[in-house]
């Protein structure tokens, strides 16, 4: 079973003209979540984390921090702003990534009435801000809530043993490894464009304390293919993953590995993320472990339709072709706000989408997976 968590609250972040994390991404998930709602796909309505829920990963003062920017525009790094609602609607990012949790975790132990074995549930919930880059006390990275570290805090509440997030976007989840970096209940894999922001995630970080062995940095040179990930998948997380034996399967879905990003130099393409979700989902469910995808980044439109389009489409196990032309194009209109002041003109990233796919493997793949192994076999020896 596949069910969406989405709501129209967030495109009510607006960060300033120009910035790549903006209010038109949302659209474009809406766009998605309304096309599958309309083919019988069920969709939660998100809701706020409490403050008690965001104090397992973020500090009191934080918290306090971003209050007091309600009702106000305030640079909180380089790249991270609020707007007038952004608090509330981070707290709604947060809340929906539980809400996702609550969903798969409730439906755990149910029996299908014709297959006579639990169910496999999953969730993808569709929310910006982002979170991954978010520290405990410290926004950046466009992030304010570290969405997939609120859901697996909450998953542990609940009574999971083992958690595991796998983190695929472009960029390095500091975020998220630093606020597990000494837990060995969370299970961190992140796969990343190395060196690049935000500086991160070298293949030696392996955790610390309690918790050494269970951070797993992929780092990857600039320019890997769709076959490149794939190796790494197949060589590195796929076995990790297993020897884990998570209760629970978290995945940061940020698709600006994609070739046509503005904000990184990946060849991915949309089927490549279509086989990651692939592997994530047949692992999910020959473990009956049920999964969430977290968006994060993603900064060309099209792209970021026709992935969360294909998502769906693999978490549904779905055989045939994404409907991306149809059931996206129309999230991508010449003015994506309407709101006057607040409208933003379509950019480049926007003109029609075009691939050059290079399936096969380069030797970033290779040293990626040889330099992994000669860190990570101490900690899991079937690598």
């Amino acid at each position: 079973m596949l069910v969406l968590v989405s709501s129209d609250r967030f495109a009510d972040h607006l960060p300033p003209p120009g910035h790549p994390e903006r209010v038109a991404r949302a659209h474009v998930m809406q766009a998605v979540s309304d096309h599958w709602a309309s083919r019988g796909v069920p969709v939660l309505a998100p809701r706020p984390a409490t403050a008690a829920e965001l104090l397992r990963v973020h500090t009191p003062a934080y918290l306090d921090r971003i209050a007091a920017t309600a009702g106000r525009a305030v640079k909180l790094d380089a790249d991270t702003f609020t707007s007038r609602d952004t608090a509330e609607v981070a707290a709604l990012a947060a809340g929906a990534s539980i809400v996702g949790v609550d969903a798969v975790l409730d439906r755990a132990g149910t029996t299908l009435p014709d297959a006579g074995h639990p169910d496999v549930s999953f969730a993808l919930v569709l929310v910006r801000p982002p979170g991954h880059h978010a520290e405990a006390a410290r926004a950046m990275g466009f992030c304010i809530y570290n969405n997939v570290a609120v859901a697996a805090a909450h998953a542990l509440a609940r009574g999971c043993a083992r958690v595991a997030i796998v983190d695929y976007d472009v960029h390095h989840g500091n975020g998220t490894e630093r606020i597990f970096y000494t837990d060995r209940r969370v299970l961190f894999i992140s796969t990343h464009q190395f060196p690049f922001y935000p500086g991160t995630g070298a293949a030696e970080e392996t955790g610390a304390a309690g918790g050494e062995g269970f951070t797993v940095n992929v780092p990857i040179e600039a320019g890997a293919t769709d076959g490149d990930y794939l190796l790494v998948f197949d060589r590195v997380i796929l076995p990790v993953l297993r020897a884990f034996q998570p209760d629970l399967l978290l995945v940061s879905a940020g698709f600006d590995a994609h070739m046509r990003d503005p904000l990184a130099g990946m060849r991915m393409s949309v089927a490549g993320f279509n086989d990651l979700g692939r592997r994530l989902y047949a692992l999910a469910s020959v473990a009956r472990c049920p999964a969430v995808f977290i968006t994060e980044g993603g900064y060309h439109l099209k792209v970021l339709g026709a992935c969360l389009d294909g998502l769906v489409g693999v978490l549904l196990d779905r055989r045939d072709k994404a409907t991306t032309s149809s059931a996206v194009a129309k999230a991508v209109p010449a003015r994506v706000s309407g709101k006057g002041p607040d409208a933003e003109p379509l950019t480049p990233d926007d003109l029609p989408l075009s691939e050059e796919v290079v399936a096969g493997p380069s030797r970033r793949g290779a040293a990626a997976v040889q330099l992994v192994r000669a860190v990570q076999q101490r900690y899991w020896p079937g690598l």
